[in-house]
């Protein structure tokens, strides 16, 4: 009795261990379908995945797990680290000018497109000024401000006048233009001339006393304010001029070359082109770090711990576990579960048989003790 005990206690706890698994599909006599076919796992594979997944997604793969593993302070430093170490060596210490990054970005012949761009713009502005300058009178061409401020030196414009007047006409070269003058006029005036000059004896004498009455004249008070209102009549009937008289002789395709000759000399951006992102930025790799990198690593710290929970919620992890354990054949699931608990299973079977044999020799003794009475 210990021995058949032991072997169905055995047998039984060997057999409900294989019916885990076993049969992997359901068995058929006819259309009768045998019971306990498919095994329990096969059979309730898909109620398996999807506790499974939501296993995983409840307890183990949840937002709380990847903020603790991922967005701490250690992390962070270390992310920071990683990306200003990258910048430096890939772009700061980097050989490669700047052509080189722009051809890296699919963008060929930069210099041409820019400085043809540059100067279409510019030609364009320049046209711009053109017509703007010689459509209109003065007045409404130069700004408001312009033409009060021209209009409030007017009066040392005349003072400025009369003063060079006076120091002319005291130099010695004003004193020989006037003599220059009566000379020439007395001698186009023949006979009378000559009375004239006779009578005031040498020319000097009569330079001298035009030159005295042409300073008094510019130092009286109405020379200023005759002088003063031409200028501001002529100043006023300027500003109502078209301005395109004034610019008639005016060369604007020998001012646009030299401007647009100047902006292409000093662009030069082929040149400018060929040299490496530190010749214009020697200190990048420095501000990067201090102002940059840090910056941009809180950012997206930020925006992960953020979008978290909404992205593992798009991730639908429980379908992708449920969907990877359903497409697993029943024989690796078997595996899995059997090379994790071989062991056990087997001391399972050992304790039934074990038991049956215990139960056996329980058995035994009833029916010895029973067999004496």
């Amino acid at each position: 009795m210990a021995f058949i005990g032991a072997l169905i206690g055995g047998f039984t706890n060997h057999l409900a261990i294989k019916m885990l698994f076993r049969p992997h599909e359901a068995k058929y006599i006819g259309s009768w379908r045998i019971p306990f076919t498919p095994g329990l796992i096969p059979k309730r594979r898909d109620e398996l995945a999807r506790q499974l997944g939501k296993t995983v997604t409840n307890y183990l793969l949840t937002p709380e797990t990847f903020k603790k593993k991922l967005f701490t302070p250690d992390m962070e430093k270390k992310t920071e680290n990683f990306l200003q170490e990258k910048l430096e060596t890939y772009i700061f210490e980097s050989d490669r000018t700047i052509q080189d990054w722009f051809e890296l970005a699919g963008a060929t012949n930069i210099a041409d497109k820019a400085e043809q761009k540059a100067l279409s713009v510019l030609n364009e502005q320049l046209e711009a000024v053109r017509t703007r300058l010689t459509t209109g009178t003065v007045e409404e061409v130069l700004p408001e401000a312009w033409l009060l401020e021209a209009e409030k030196k007017i009066p040392q414009v005349t003072t400025y006048i009369l003063q060079q007047a006076d120091g002319y006409f005291q130099s010695s070269e004003g004193r020989a233009m006037l003599q220059k003058l009566i000379d020439d006029f007395l001698a186009s005036k023949g006979t009378l001339g000559s009375m004239v000059n006779m009578f005031f004896g040498e020319s000097d004498k009569l330079v001298s006393k035009v030159q005295r009455e042409a300073l008094k004249f510019i130092a009286a008070p109405g020379t200023f304010t005759m002088l003063n209102t031409i200028i501001v009549n002529e100043w006023a009937k300027l500003q109502k001029r078209p301005i395109e008289e004034l610019l008639t002789d005016f060369d604007w395709e020998g001012l646009f070359n030299s401007v647009t000759e100047y902006a292409r000399r000093e662009m030069a951006l082929k040149a400018r082109l060929q040299q490496p992102l530190s010749a214009y930025w020697p200190n990048g790799a420095n501000w990067t770090a201090v102002n940059l990198t840090p910056t941009l690593t809180r950012f997206a710290f930020d925006q992960a711990e953020l979008q978290l929970e909404k992205s593992l919620r798009k991730l639908k992890i429980d379908d992708m576990v449920r969907e990877q354990v359903d497409s697993f054949p029943v024989e690796v699931l078997e595996d899995l579960v059997l090379g994790i608990s071989r062991r056990e299973f087997k001391m399972i079977t050992v304790l039934g048989a074990v038991l049956g044999g215990a139960i056996g020799i329980v058995q035994g003794l009833i029916v010895f003790v029973t067999n004496l009475s």
